[in-house]
């Protein structure tokens, strides 16, 4: 009987592309001659899904809100970033892993990147993200979601 081959894990980037961008200056022309002391939120996700075999879809989405001292929206910027990954031979935890962690990782560049070119065509001062621990983020995502499930077994055994 032959011994059956394992399967190599691959892992591979097959492309990045922006899904979605958006850039909006509400109060623009009058912003800019407000001084320039800006609040910034900035709200980050990413999302998974499978698209063909061993093919997946990540999308890492950054909302952005630049607001003033009186609260004026200075501007808004929301953009998906997406990469388009290969992974054969990778399953369960390993594989959310990789589509939670590394893939975010890869495309976190391209995001900054654009984040700031669409900030300083809106004419507005550059805005570089600062870097994002990735496994932290998941690490959270992960026990917040045990945390819940936790809830709701107390929940329903009571």
């Amino acid at each position: 009987m032959p011994e059956e081959t394992p399967v190599q894990a691959k892992f591979a980037l097959q492309r990045i592309y922006t899904k979605d961008v958006s850039f909006e200056s509400p109060a623009s022309p009058v912003i800019f001659t407000k001084a320039w002391k800006p609040k910034i939120q900035v709200d980050l996700n990413t999302r998974s899904k499978a698209v063909a075999d061993n093919t997946f879809e990540v999308v890492l989405t950054v909302t952005i809100t630049a607001k003033l001292e009186d609260d004026e929206t200075a501007f808004l910027v929301e953009i998906h970033q997406a990469g388009l990954f290969v992974a054969e031979g990778i399953e369960g935890e390993q594989l959310r892993q990789l589509l939670g962690i590394a893939c975010p990782n890869m495309l976190f560049p391209y995001l900054r990147e654009a984040v700031d070119a669409l900030v300083v065509k809106g004419g507005f001062p550059a805005l570089a993200l600062q870097p994002v621990n990735f496994e932290a983020l998941y690490r959270q995502a992960e026990e917040a979601q045990a945390a819940r499930q936790a809830e709701t077994a107390a929940a329903t055994t009571h």
